[in-house]
């Protein structure tokens, strides 16, 4: 599973439960099987780093919503001078862009 599908599964297992919000939005989409289901979209969820990749800062005080296991890699150059990834699963704590402000 890659993270963008943990990520939405438990976004929409978060808004279902009443701790994130929904946007209103709907969107069609097609299950394993190749039945179509409208799902509804949920507010936007990501990790510190995502956020401040995107120029925001969290809100000093703030507790993560979620933190559930992702994907997470590593690069190393090793002695012959190769890189070697790692992929290995990791927690990690997820905000909602309300705990969050734009970085000036």
């Amino acid at each position: 599973m890659t993270n963008e599908a943990i990520i939405f599964a438990n976004a929409q297992a978060l808004a279902r439960d009443g701790i994130i919000k929904y946007t209103g939005r709907e969107f069609v989409t097609k299950t394993d099987d190749g039945k179509e289901i409208v799902v509804k979209e949920t507010e936007p969820i990501h990790t510190y780093s995502v956020w401040k990749q995107m120029g925001y800062q969290v809100q000093k005080g703030q507790k993560a919503v979620a933190q559930f296991v992702i994907w997470k890699h590593s690069e190393k150059v090793d002695d012959d001078g190769e890189r070697q990834t790692k992929m290995f699963m990791k927690k990690a704590s997820f905000f909602t862009r309300a705990q969050v402000e734009a970085i000036e």
